[in-house]
């Protein structure tokens, strides 16, 4: 049954035979722990992930850019332009006020401003990507709010008018978002909405108050993507990481049988793992473990084509899967590997398209019409935009400075009733120039944002809405 076990697993992540040991000696000894090492391994992928996010995104002394140290907010003030290149997939809808806190020594005290109805979310994550809580015009209204933060084993009371929202884990990451329009008005009205957003510890609630500057590591590569550093790790380093982080961001109730898997392998909470007490072909088979585990996380969806839980319409892909994923850990894995801090599927999906058809790609060579029928826009109670991005998942420069569209451009609709949205790089002519996002001259990608979606017909969330085909015209 083990080397049965083994030749699915291999079969199933498409790779062939790790070494050239005979198959009997290989039952014989540790090398049939291999499907558990990647499997385990996919488990923790999203701890390890937002760990190495965590240290590059707080190691600086003062806050600065999408950067500030532990329990400080960092205020992004505009929306990016086409020369930025620090973060793919941009928008040009929210401002992010975000914040990574601990809570393992004592709770963080998060007060929100009143935003007089302005749409806005601060899901709170938890160091396995779950998003614990949502305060947020959706759930809790936009009246001011007062909210403490308390870690997994807290135990006290809180001071009058103040709500606890209980972490799973001691690693939090607040990454909140303000609706704005990117009016030189707007912006002003967002930016005292952002300043009075604050974070300070249970023990300095009520008092005059100002966060210590951060402390920067000089061992932390700044320069290297987090995924690029995490893929790197080798499985001793990997696994040895992942079990000190556990002690404090412990794994749910339902993951006991992933922790027995992983208890038969080795691995032991908050102890390092040592593949060299096992023989050497075991060592060689661990030592494949991250390449397998990281081709088996991307080929959830490969090529365009939906597998698991992506859903592929009219080209677009797109999962309402996210933000909560209870034991489906190859999706949270996925998620965080393209598109970490991503929200509840009630409060936001992010259908994504790279051409019309699977294995096409859209060009600027090219003129697209994408059109909705008539009451048939995204239907969203928050708010629905498209996002133009060169093939690299960044903005794009264009003549009318327009990044993305939506319903604020006062969209002209057809005479019965429909909206076409005119996707191309040159001018679709002064009369559709409200309906046009442009397109550069090269490849291009897609992405519609649909914030709050609504949970009923039609719904994006049931599949009772259907996204329209973006269409070349002729």
């Amino acid at each position: 049954m083990k080397k049965s076990l083994l030749g699915l697993a291999l079969a199933a992540l498409g790779t062939t035979a790790l070494m050239n040991s005979n198959p009997v000696n290989a039952a014989e000894n540790d090398f049939d722990a291999l499907p558990d090492a990647v499997q385990a391994y996919i488990f923790g992928y999203p701890l390890v992930t937002m760990e190495m996010t965590r240290r590059v995104m707080t190691n600086v002394e003062t806050a600065a850019g999408t950067r500030a140290p532990m329990g400080h907010f960092a205020r992004i003030r505009a929306y990016p332009t086409a020369e930025f290149k620090d973060v793919t997939a941009p928008n040009a809808d929210t401002l992010y006020t975000t914040a990574w806190v601990d809570v393992s020594e004592e709770p963080w005290v998060l007060s929100l401003p009143d935003a007089d109805g302005r749409y806005y979310l601060f899901p709170m994550l938890d160091g396995w990507t779950n998003v614990f809580q949502v305060p947020g015009k959706r759930t809790t209204g936009t009246a001011k709010q007062t909210y403490a933060i308390t870690g997994p084993g807290w135990t006290g009371t809180l001071p009058p008018g103040v709500e606890e929202y209980k972490s799973p884990t001691s690693i939090v990451w607040l990454l909140g978002r303000i609706y704005c329009t990117g009016t030189p008005e707007d912006y002003a009205a967002v930016h005292k909405l952002q300043d009075e957003v604050s974070i300070v510890p249970l023990s300095a609630y009520g008092k005059p108050y100002t966060p210590p500057a951060g402390k920067v590591d000089a061992t932390i590569d700044m320069k290297t993507a987090v995924r690029e550093q995490v893929n790197a790790m080798s499985t001793d380093e990997y696994f040895t990481l992942l079990a000190k982080l556990m002690v404090d961001n412990p794994a749910a109730g339902d993951d006991k049988p992933m922790l027995e898997k992983m208890a038969k392998m080795g691995f032991v909470v908050g102890q390092p793992f040592d593949s060299s007490k096992l023989d050497a072909a075991s060592q060689a088979a661990l030592a494949k473990v991250p390449e397998l585990a990281n081709e088996h996380i991307m080929g959830h969806m490969q090529g365009g084509i939906a597998v698991g839980d992506m859903k592929l319409e009219n080209g677009w892909g797109f999962t309402v899967k996210t933000g909560l994923y209870g034991t489906n850990y190859l999706q949270r894995a996925f998620i965080t590997a393209i598109g970490l801090g991503a929200n509840r599927p009630q409060d936001a999906v992010y259908p994504t398209s790279e051409g019309p058809s699977p294995g096409a790609s859209y060009s600027g060579d090219k003129n697209y019409v994408m059109r909705f029928e008539k009451g048939a826009l995204p239907p969203v109670n928050g708010f629905w935009s498209l996002t133009m991005y060169d093939e690299d998942y960044f903005f794009v420069a264009n003549p009318i400075n327009r990044q993305s569209i939506s319903a604020r451009q006062n969209l002209k609709p057809n005479p019965d009733g429909s909206v076409s949205l005119y996707i191309q790089n040159a001018s679709p002519g002064a009369d559709k120039e409200s309906n046009w996002l442009p397109a550069p001259k090269g490849k291009f990608i897609l992405m519609l944002r649909m914030y709050w979606p609504k949970d009923t017909p039609p719904s994006i969330i049931d599949g009772s809405w259907v996204i329209p085909p973006v269409e070349v015209v002729e």
